[in-house]
This record gives C-alpha cells, structure tokens and sequence, in this order.
C-alpha cells in the first residue's frame, strides 16, 4: 500500500507506474520465507497480467525478497534492493546507517547483502516487526534512526530506511535538513530508478 500511496506523490514527469498486487500461494504477509518464495513466484503471472502495457522498467517492490533467495524472477525483473543498491551507488554512498521494521535476523541478513553490494553498515536498528509495516508512523521511524550513536549518524554517507511497506516519504527531508546526509528510502529507490530511466540512463 505504501508503493501505491508514495510512487505518485513524487512528481516524477514521463512516468507513469502501473501495479500488480502479488499474492503468495500461502496468502499471508509477514515476512519469512513463505512469503518470499511466494511472492517470486507469483511474479510471472503478475508480468502476464501487463503483458499488453509497454513497460520499460519491472521492479519486484519488496526490498527483503530481494536480499533473502527464492526462485528467480522473470529475466526483466529486479527487486526494490537492487534498486536501493543502485541509488546508494548514484550517491557514491559506500557507508550507511540502517533502518528497518524487519526482524533483527531478517535485518542482519539485509547488512548481509549490503556488504556483498560493496556498501558498509556502520550501524543498523529495527522494530522487530514481521508484518503490519503500514501502521508504522512516520514519527516511530524517526525516533527508531534516533537510537543509533550521532557520531555514527554524522559520518555515514548515507541512511537507509529499508522496506517499501512503512511510509517513510513524509519524513525524508526533515531528517535530511537534521543529518546533513541523504536519507533513502526503498520506495524514493524505486523512483529514482524510474527517473534515470526516464532520463535515459540506464546504469
């Protein structure tokens, strides 16, 4: 839901997004490796679904599919974690802070994959949630950010506020003005993606 709510609001000209709600064969929505498999393998039928639009770009919005395995995804596809990786990259952003309502394994897991992305975790924080990432409000994930060490917030290159379900949008940039750093977010990954797309750059 947080996809569909945010995505529009940014603005972005010459794009236009289209949605296909995936739905695991287990049709549950917290996050564990049910849902993963799941959601992977209903992306095929998703992709004939809008087989008849001219897309340029296919992005599996979960950011943790895309860092815990799973069948693969059709060949166009990439996952809002590849587009994560490829924002911090945009941003020549190689040590972050972490912020997730995941689990803390399904976090450590995430530090993981950065790492292996060539992206340094100098500290990471979660909610310890594995479903309801919608109800999370905007205040709860700037008091989250808060509990990590502002020395460390103050030399990081750049925070991550990882999952496309909690809405993060409304507060990105007062936390930017606050850190001095930029703030990303799974869903402005996405969008930044579309927009280099848009712009014709395509790495």
């Amino acid at each position: 839901m947080a996809v569909e709510e945010e995505l529009p609001r940014l603005g972005l000209v010459h794009t236009v997004f289209h949605y296909a709600r995936l739905v695991p064969a287990s049709r549950t929505t917290a996050v564990d490796a049910s849902f993963w498999y799941g959601l992977r393998e209903a992306s095929t039928t998703a992709m004939d679904s809008l087989r008849h639009v001219p897309l340029d770009a296919v992005v599996l919005a979960c950011t943790s599919a895309g860092f815990t395995g799973g069948p693969p995804l059709p060949w166009e596809t990439i996952t809002a974690f590849d587009a994560l990786l490829g924002a911090l990259a945009s941003f020549n952003a190689t040590r972050v802070v972490l912020a997730t309502p995941y689990p803390d394994a399904v976090t450590r897991s995430e530090v993981d994959a950065l790492r292996a992305g060539g992206v340094a975790v100098r500290a990471h924080t979660s909610l310890g949630l594995d479903d309801g990432f919608a109800d999370v409000r905007p205040a709860d994930v700037r008091t989250l950010l808060y509990r990590l060490p502002p020395d460390t917030l103050r030399a990081a290159d750049a925070v991550v506020l990882s999952c496309t379900g909690w809405h993060t949008l409304s507060c990105v940039q007062a936390l930017e003005e606050e850190l001095g750093r930029p703030v990303v977010s799974s869903n402005l990954a996405i969008a930044l993606h579309a927009a280099r797309l848009s712009a014709g750059v395509s790495t």
